[in-house]
């Protein structure tokens, strides 16, 4: 009865961030960073998330991936207990990434089970959950990986999934590069986390990108922006402005070259290719959602995480 009573904790972790919180809520409770720093042997000798990020850390999630099972046990067990602090009659909403292999997927349930002796558990594709309908393709882009995947009825379709090897932190390191050539006079200790913060807070998807440097070089004062940052080591404060990079950033998914030569398809090419591949019966649906959500003359506000 009291089980059935509590909401679901809701865990979704990626390679960057972890999101927790309790199904019901409109919000996470905690966004932190999906990262440990184990200072000893003991089961509780350890910083994780953001405190964790001034250390010499370790991430056990690459590309959306678990790799370090161990570091990733100890991340849950700090999840479940210090931040959520939730009871043993729990039940848990946990998500993976897509192409997930049915081992790791066993494996994380074991450990939950077995581990943490929870009820119940229900583990979800994130793409399925953040598309808020049946059929539709969720361009799934987090901090390592970027997944186009199509949904037909509330059903990953797994062999026409593509990965994208452009991500959000492409997207910093970009920005970070662009500041660079400025010379705009960042602290060398501080330009990774400015760059991040720029990426954050400023950016967006534009609709045409000549047009958008035309409209900045007619009225810089209205469309530049200030980021004040503070200096870790000598506290003093800095001040830059941040014009182009607030579009030219996340403009890679589009112009991929800029940063990596490998991959040089747009993304808005890899949907209409997803589309292609599906069985025929499903292309009508998936391109009437197309145009409603992947449409890139809808300029859209990017979140970091």
């Amino acid at each position: 009865e009291m089980a059935v009573r509590l909401p679901p904790c809701v865990v979704d972790c990626g390679t960057g961030y972890t999101k927790i919180g309790y199904a019901g809520n409109t919000e996470p409770q905690f966004i932190m960073l999906s990262c440990d720093w184990p200072k000893g042997l003991g089961d509780l000798d350890f910083y994780t998330g953001d405190e964790a990020i001034d250390k010499p850390n370790y991430w056990p999630i690459r590309h959306g991936i678990i790799e370090d099972w161990d570091l990733m046990e100890k991340f849950m067990e700090q999840v479940i207990f210090k931040y959520l602090r939730a009871e043993p009659e729990d039940h848990f909403l946990m998500t993976e990434p897509p192409l997930n292999t049915t081992e790791n997927r066993e494996y994380l349930a074991e450990i939950m089970f077995e581990t943490f002796n929870i009820p119940g558990l229900y583990i979800a594709v994130q793409a399925v959950l953040a598309l808020r309908t049946l059929t539709g393709i969720a361009n799934d882009s987090g901090d390592g990986v970027t997944h186009a995947i199509p949904v037909a009825e509330d059903y990953v379709i797994g062999s026409c999934i593509k990965h994208i090897p452009v991500a959000g932190r492409d997207i910093t390191y970009f920005i970070q590069q662009l500041l660079r050539e400025r010379e705009v006079g960042i602290p060398s200790e501080q330009s990774l986390e400015t760059a991040k913060a720029v990426k954050e807070r400023y950016c967006y998807i534009c609709p045409d990108i000549v047009k958008e440097f035309t409209k900045y070089d007619m009225d810089p004062g209205k469309r530049i922006k200030m980021y004040k940052g503070i200096n870790a080591i000598s506290k003093n404060e800095f001040h830059i402005d941040i014009g182009y990079e607030r579009f030219l950033g996340p403009e890679i998914f589009f112009l991929p070259e800029f940063a990596n030569l490998d991959f040089i398809q747009p993304i808005s090419d890899v949907v209409d290719e997803i589309i292609q591949t599906c069985s025929i019966d499903v292309r009508r649906p998936l391109h009437k959602v197309l145009r409603a959500l992947c449409s890139k003359n809808v300029s859209v506000s990017l979140n970091g995480h």
